[in-house]
């Protein structure tokens, strides 16, 4: 299954470590951000990388070349930051079949295989892998509401006042569907074509999502906090299994 990775932000929160590099490559624990990233999609299977980057591209371009792992990686350029849903319509011609998609500033620890072995059942057009976090964080991500089958029924992105504490994490499946429905995607209030809305347009179109539990943990690297706290569970993972 082919991979994408979205890492074209400049990542302006998370200065001052973005001043000289993008947000993708950040340190955490001593690799980029975006190392994680692909070493999670290379143990996931990934038979080809397609990184969509922007802000200062040829940084990472020249580290990362042409493969990862004997994996090779295709670059699309997203010349203007315009929202996720636009970024994604960056591959669309890169891709032949169903998909896995991360974002380039999260890092995982987490049950991402089970969301893949979802997909692979063909029994849902996309998965998500889903979290609860505190109510009071909700409006930071984009927002979920399920029914009784554990299937989403609606996604909104970056509430003011959240339905509830379940929201999408950073890593998605996805069929060729999705891009018809960005292609449909209106600018939202924040001025950029926003994934949530793409994934509304699936589900009014009658497309099956599943919703699948997050057994782990996720850092979203938002802010320089975020960075600390992922290399503190990173470092408390390595020392858990080094005692095993």
């Amino acid at each position: 299954m082919q991979a994408v990775v979205l890492a074209a932000g400049e990542g302006t929160r998370l200065r001052p470590l973005t001043e000289e590099k993008p947000k993708g490559m950040v340190e955490v624990d001593g690799d980029p951000i975006l190392t994680h990233c692909f070493d999670t999609l290379v143990d996931l299977g990934a038979s080809e990388l397609i990184v969509v980057v922007g802000y200062m591209k040829e940084t990472i371009i020249q580290h990362y070349g042409d493969e990862y792992e004997g994996v090779p990686i295709t670059y699309a350029h997203q010349r203007e930051q315009k929202g996720l849903a636009h970024a994604l319509l960056t591959v669309e011609d890169h891709i032949d079949d169903d998909f896995m998609l991360i974002l380039g500033d999260n890092v995982f620890e987490a049950n991402l295989q089970d969301v893949v072995r979802r997909q692979a059942e063909d029994r849902a057009d996309a998965a998500f892998l889903v979290e609860e976090v505190p109510m009071e964080e909700a409006s930071r991500y984009g927002v979920c509401d399920t029914n009784k089958y554990g299937e989403i029924v609606d996604v909104i992105e970056k509430p003011d006042n959240p339905p509830s504490n379940l929201v999408m994490t950073g890593f998605y499946t996805f069929t060729p569907a999705i891009f018809h429905a960005c292609h449909l995607v209106q600018p939202s209030d924040r001025g950029e074509y926003e994934i949530s809305d793409a994934v509304g347009l699936l589900l009014e179109s009658g497309r099956t999502i599943d919703a699948i539990p997050l057994d782990g943990w996720r850092m979203d690297i938002g802010y320089p906090e975020d960075r600390d706290e992922a290399e503190r569970r990173l470092r408390e993972g390595a020392e858990t299994k080094a005692n095993a």
